[in-house]
């Protein structure tokens, strides 16, 4: 079984450990309503994706 030859430095695990972050999710505009909506998902705000109505939003008046 390997075993390592040297104890990992401080330094090198944070370096290692620093690549492991949470990423933003990218928004753009809605085409239809003007709302920022994640890529690749339905608009939250009117219920539009690639042009066509997917989902029925109801309004809370």
């Amino acid at each position: 079984m390997a075993v390592p030859k040297r104890k990992k430095s401080k330094m090198k695990i944070r370096m290692r450990k620093a690549q492991k972050k949470a990423d933003v999710a990218t928004t753009s505009v809605c085409p239809s309503c003007g709302a920022p909506v994640q890529a690749h998902h339905a608009c939250p705000a009117c219920g539009m994706y690639r042009g066509r109505k997917v989902l029925t939003i109801d309004s809370e008046s």
